[in-house]
């Protein structure tokens, strides 16, 4: 007793007296630290700087406030935004024959006209300027419509409303330059490109060695202070036509014109396409996609100083302006084009699965197909969900770099997985390009986002947890912004404070953890009643073990977590499926709370915390510190794991929120546009689907009388459907329905044929 007693003391005396705590504990850590923490690049910290933290801190908290998830305002399009959706996009879509597109390499004349004078590439431009001003919302959703009929047409209206001029001007521009620019970029009259990636440059920007070197120069006939610009660059889209180019390079003032400091840094200038040494033009071909896209290069090129974005004030301040400008839209365009892929998949895949027979049965009774039909259709609900929640975050001006980050990688994966499912389901239909083709261009886009605007491996490896564990953190920025400081002294004292409740921090993680595990979550609260309140119970258990386990491979493994990209992608991975189940989540309650999409919640939710917890037990498993690896079963998984992939029963009842016309199907693939009067291979297959799930009453009478013995037992014909009718078994009234219906199954599930390529 007296041992305890002594032992109590000993702990109150450490902990509880700050000189004492601050001598014996802060003091050897902090040198610790000094040591262990790399120093912070300059683009690094940028990169950390830049943006805000959103809901991605609450999931790092290890206690998430999800009354704070169901405040948030759902986002709504504006009466302008419906009428031209209703409107110029539904135009634009009847217009659009994404076939002919591809074949012919370039939209229609007249679909490039229509779209520069109905403004669709000024989304994000003021009214002020003649833009039209759109939510983040608004825009995804449009980009998302007109992807459904042509990704050509959607990559070509998304990039001018993503990173480029008409966004940097918009936030950093001079007032001469938005003058000067946005107007025309606005109506069409202009066309921008932005020019980033090089040869030696793509997902490290900051490695660019394009350079513009401070000088003299002549400019419309007098010599000026200026750059002298050269830059080679690769993959910029709308090059090829484009008539201002917008540059990001080096510069440089080694004679020092502008001040002492010689290196100024990554800057970014509009140049005219028409200046002098500017070459544009030459395309790629990007998986035999049609959209503009290609190279850009420039050998002594001469500008004036008043062409830098933002004018000199920003020479310099070119990485922060595209690591802010990016945070927000990488969160708007591919995750659209990914959403939309997933309710073109759910929508047409579930119609081929009601017309297309084998053995005489729907392809969809098969439970093979089922297993990946629940999958499109329960995907698809959750890259609604994040669409609307991330698009959300940016309506509500926040920049959530790790957010969009989270958004861009694994919306694009999962938007891949769709589509690859769809293809093993339509099987030859799906590999048969041609206009009755509706997932052949899809298939081979997908790797076109995964590429873009940071390659996916890079984004999952060293952005999400690499930024998330620093900047979502409630203490180890702080942390290491103290130990950065130069009165020693001061720092100290600050780091003590914040490494005390850093500590307190950590212990109720690991209490939280190990409780959860024994009680299976039941600890945990829920700011619900019903079914989907044990969901918020298992993320609160997720979301402290993330806590505790990044706490154990940050203190392990300091600053050489970095190179460890195996172990931070997985913690990412825990990031990334919190954030996607609490997105579903909050999707249910804006939505309604609506009974018939509670398998879709059910299924996804269930997926995202397997995703969570089998990365979780795979750091574990590769930990290199094997004490602290046994430390984290114990707290983590002490009865080992037990979150599952939902059960069979589940994938089916998700199979049958589609399996035919119905308010769940349509409200979760409303962004596959159906424009009236247009024929197509999606027009096709949803109207035999439609059809015959209208028949099957009849189709169940003839099937009885086969039972019966009154007609053969076969697969239906147009034969057997005469005979039926001749048979009394149905009228001639249903007979001549139901061979329609046949008829335009028959039409739905044929392929193209050409009598030459």
């Amino acid at each position: 007793m007296t041992l305890i007693l002594l032992l109590i003391i000993a702990v109150i005396v450490l902990f509880g007296i700050t000189d004492v705590r601050r001598q014996i504990i802060s003091k050897p850590i902090f040198g610790f630290f000094k040591k262990v923490l790399p120093p912070l690049s300059q683009t690094e910290r940028e990169a950390m700087e830049a943006g805000t933290v959103w809901w991605d801190g609450e999931l790092f908290s290890g206690k998430p406030d999800w009354q704070q998830l169901h405040n948030m305002p759902q986002g709504q399009l504006s009466d302008a935004e419906k009428a031209f959706i209703d409107n110029q996009v539904d135009t634009l879509l009847r217009m659009l024959d994404d076939h002919a597109t591809v074949e012919n390499k370039d939209l229609a004349p007249e679909v490039w006209d229509y779209l520069k004078k109905e403004r669709f590439f000024s989304m994000i431009i003021p009214k002020s300027y003649g833009g039209l001003e759109f939510s983040a919302l608004g825009a995804s959703t449009i980009v998302a419509r007109i992807a459904s009929r042509s990704l050509t047409a959607a990559i070509t209206v998304m990039v001018p409303n993503s990173l480029g001029p008409g966004e940097l001007l918009s936030h950093y521009g001079t007032e001469e330059q938005k003058q000067r620019w946005l107007p025309g970029l606005a109506d069409g009259t202009e066309v921008p490109c932005f020019a980033l990636t090089g040869p030696e440059a793509g997902s490290d920007a900051g490695a660019i060695p394009d350079s513009g070197v401070v000088c003299m120069g002549e400019y419309e006939g007098e010599q000026v202070l200026g750059l002298r610009l050269n830059w080679e660059k690769r993959y910029i889209t709308l090059a090829p036509v484009a008539t201002v180019l917008g540059l990001a390079f080096k510069m440089r003032d080694p004679d020092g014109l502008l001040g002492d400091k010689k290196e100024i840094g990554i800057t970014c200038a509009l140049i005219p396409a028409s200046h002098p040494g500017v070459e544009l033009g030459n395309r790629h071909n990007p998986l035999n996609m049609s959209f503009m896209n290609g190279t850009t290069r420039g050998k002594d090129v001469f500008i004036p100083l008043d062409w830098i974005i933002g004018g000199q004030d920003y020479a310099g301040r070119g990485w922060r302006m595209l690591v802010e400008c990016l945070s927000a839209g990488r969160g708007i365009s591919l995750p659209a084009l990914a959403t939309s892929a997933g309710h073109v998949a759910t929508r047409t895949t579930s119609a081929y699965c009601g017309v297309r027979q084998q053995f005489g049965v729907n392809i969809g009774q098969f439970e093979g197909v089922q297993e990946a039909l629940a999958r499109i259709t329960a995907n698809t609900y959750l890259l609604e969900a994040a669409r609307k929640f991330t698009v959300g975050a940016i309506d509500m001006k926040q920049k959530p770099s790790v957010v969009t980050a989270i958004a861009k990688y694994h919306m694009t994966e999962i938007g891949r997985q769709i589509i690859n499912d769809a293809m093993d389901i339509h099987g030859g239909k799906g590999i048969q390009l041609g206009p009755k083709n509706y997932l052949g261009n899809q298939y081979m886009a997908q790797p076109v986002s995964i590429t873009v605007e940071g390659a996916n491996i890079l984004t999952r490896n060293l952005m999400i947890f690499g930024q998330g564990a620093t900047r979502c953190h409630p203490y180890v920025l702080s942390e290491m912004e103290a130990v950065a400081m130069e009165d020693s002294d001061k720092a100290l004292k600050v780091f003590d404070g914040l490494l005390f409740s850093h500590m307190l921090y950590g212990a109720r993680n690991a209490g939280v953890s190990l409780l959860s595990a024994l009680t299976g979550s039941r600890i945990q609260s829920t700011p619900v009643a019903g079914e989907t309140g044990r969901h918020y119970r298992n993320l609160s258990r997720l979301s402290a073990n993330l806590a505790l386990m990044s706490d154990l491979a940050m203190a392990t493994l300091g600053g050489s977590l970095k190179q460890k990209e195996m172990i931070s992608a997985r913690l990412g991975d825990v990031l990334s499926q919190l954030y996607l189940a609490s997105a579903v989540l909050r999707h249910f309650e804006a939505e309604g709370r609506q009974q018939g999409d509670l398998p879709l919640v059910h299924y996804s939710v269930e997926k995202c915390c397997y995703e969570a917890a089998n990365a979780l037990e795979e750091v574990i498993r590769n930990f290199p510190s094997r004490p602290m690896a046994w430390l984290a079963k114990l707290l983590i998984f002490p009865v080992g794991n037990h979150f599952c992939m939902p059960k069979d029963a589940l994938a089916q009842a998700v199979c049958q929120t589609v399996a035919k016309p119905n308010v769940v199907r349509e409200r979760i693939t409303h962004l596959c546009a159906l424009p009236e009067g247009h024929e197509d291979g999606i027009s096709e297959v949803e109207s035999a689907f439609v059809a015959l799930s209208e028949m099957q009453p009849v189709i169940a009478l003839i099937k009885k009388a086969m039972k019966k013995g009154k007609l053969p037992k076969q697969a239906i014909t147009p034969e057997l459907i005469d005979l039926a009718a001749d048979e009394d078994v149905i009228s001639s009234a249903q007979a001549e329905q139901l061979q329609r219906a046949w008829k335009l199954r028959l039409t739905a599930i044929h392929v193209d044929e050409f009598a030459s390529l």
